[in-house]
């Protein structure tokens, strides 16, 4: 069965097959895309919605250690419960500090399927 999702791929970009604008290749995508907008989004840097984001890219300026590991485990927990705590339920948030990349490991579990699924990324400070 064919899923019926609709989502425009972001960062965006054009389909040169198709000659529209990419979709997202389905629901899960589309979530993870969500998550990684809330991440990479700075705090002020939405226009109307001035507190929108969790300003993870703002760590890459401050000492890769283990407070700023903490401290970025507390915002990114946060961020994603209050933006999106209608989409997906946070089980788990785990922030790493290693030399100079900040291993980042989020369990989640997206609402509408019950699915628990993983997000791994790593931010080179």
């Amino acid at each position: 069965m064919k899923e019926i999702f609709t989502s425009i791929r972001y960062p965006i970009a054009i389909d040169a097959a198709l000659g529209r604008l990419q979709e997202e290749s389905g629901y899960d995508a589309h979530v993870d895309q969500l998550i990684r907008q809330v991440l990479f989004t700075s705090p002020g840097e939405r226009i109307n919605r001035s507190d929108f984001g969790c300003g993870l890219k703002r760590m890459i300026f401050a000492p890769n250690s283990e407070i700023s590991a903490s401290l970025a485990q507390v915002s990114i927990f946060e961020a994603l419960r209050r933006w999106l705590g209608s989409v997906i339920d946070v089980n788990d948030v785990k922030v790493k500090a290693i030399n100079e990349v900040m291993e980042i490991r989020i369990v989640y579990l997206i609402k509408a399927r019950q699915e628990r699924r993983y997000l791994n990324l790593e931010v080179t400070i």
